[in-house]
């Protein structure tokens, strides 16, 4: 059966820890300037400050640093649906702190939390957190979309992410979070100003491909939190509230079928049912074509039949083939 909402209290265990105030300011600041971008992105686009350029370093830039969360952050470095070698785990950790959501260990360190207490209380950000009224689920999803964010408790990175702590290649990552900052929002103003040899190609750039990039992959992954959690269909077992909603999915590489995601965690593909789509797996399908990763946990489609709801679904798992009856 699916999970009844029953997170009521706003009390968190004892072993949270207060968030480092340098990163606090950090993520602060990036959450209030890109949705200022934002509102100011029509009369911007309406005063013809907008070229191909532009639009072309907007899609490669949230490509690179939405990849970097949903196949880095999340898929390898939280649940490990994959292994890698030592340059594709580096730079998989650089593009997912290119999306300016903090440090892996951090991030890590509140997803792994999650899942534990998914929809409970001990749950970072869920949306169920002050109850079942039409008015505590909408504080609940703004808590859950960013104001979580500024919490001053955390998850314990010693308990929930130790091993990234010890990871010395991650490490040395997270103390060039700074500079990582800086060429996220720099390089493609860089890059407008070279193609287009001038200062409005650089400034265009900088506020499409930079600013309003970041507001976006901000946005999507919250959603993720927020809407995957109340809205949505749930046609498998799970003991939360996660559900899918498909028109998240482009936008967010498939991290949207949220609900299959939380009944399990490991596998590489999260859209399981034939015409869900699902970019990071490909993406993950081909780099482990080209070597760049191995032992990819890809969900197997009997196992994912034994976590329907309704066992009539089981034609539309991908890949699912129902036995054959030998009896005469």
């Amino acid at each position: 059966m699916t999970a009844t909402p029953e997170l009521t209290s706003t009390t968190r265990p004892e072993e949270l820890q207060l968030q480092g105030v340098g990163m606090r300011v950090t993520i602060g600041v990036f959450i209030v300037i890109p949705l200022l971008a934002v509102v100011a992105a029509i009369p911007v686009a309406w005063g013809g400050w907008l070229s191909w350029v532009d639009v072309l370093l907007l899609v490669g830039f949230y490509a690179l640093t939405a990849i970097g969360i949903t196949i880095g952050y999340h898929r390898y470095f939280t649940h490990g649906s994959f292994k890698a070698g030592r340059a594709t785990k580096i730079a998989l950790a650089i593009t997912g702190s290119m999306a300016l959501q903090g440090s892996i260990r951090q991030w890590v360190a509140d997803h792994r939390k999650h899942h534990k207490y998914s929809d409970e209380v001990g749950d970072p950000h869920s949306p169920w957190r002050f109850g079942t009224t039409p008015r505590a689920v909408a504080k609940g999803l703004y808590y859950a979309h960013v104001g979580w964010l500024f919490d001053e408790q955390q998850s314990t990175i010693e308990k929930w992410a130790p091993d990234i702590k010890a990871d010395k290649d991650l490490e040395a990552v997270s103390r060039w979070f700074p500079a990582i900052v800086a060429a996220s929002l720099l390089l493609p103003a860089v890059l407008g100003g070279l193609i287009t040899w001038s200062w409005v190609g650089a400034l265009t750039a900088f506020f499409w491909a930079g600013l309003l990039r970041i507001a976006l992959v901000h946005h999507i992954t919250w959603s993720i939190n927020s809407i995957c959690h109340v809205f949505g269909k749930r046609p498998f077992n799970s003991r939360d509230m996660s559900s899918n909603v498909w028109w998240l999915s482009v936008p967010s590489l498939g991290e949207s079928w949220h609900n299959l995601h939380h009944a399990e965690p490991t596998a590489a593909r999260h859209g399981v049912f034939k015409g869900q789509i699902d970019p990071s797996a490909v993406i993950i399908r081909g780099m482990e074509r080209a070597r760049l990763v191995h032992d990819v946990r890809w969900p197997k489609p009997e196992r994912i039949v034994g976590k329907l709801v309704d066992p009539s679904m089981a034609h539309r798992v991908r890949g699912y083939r129902a036995p054959v009856d030998t009896a005469s």
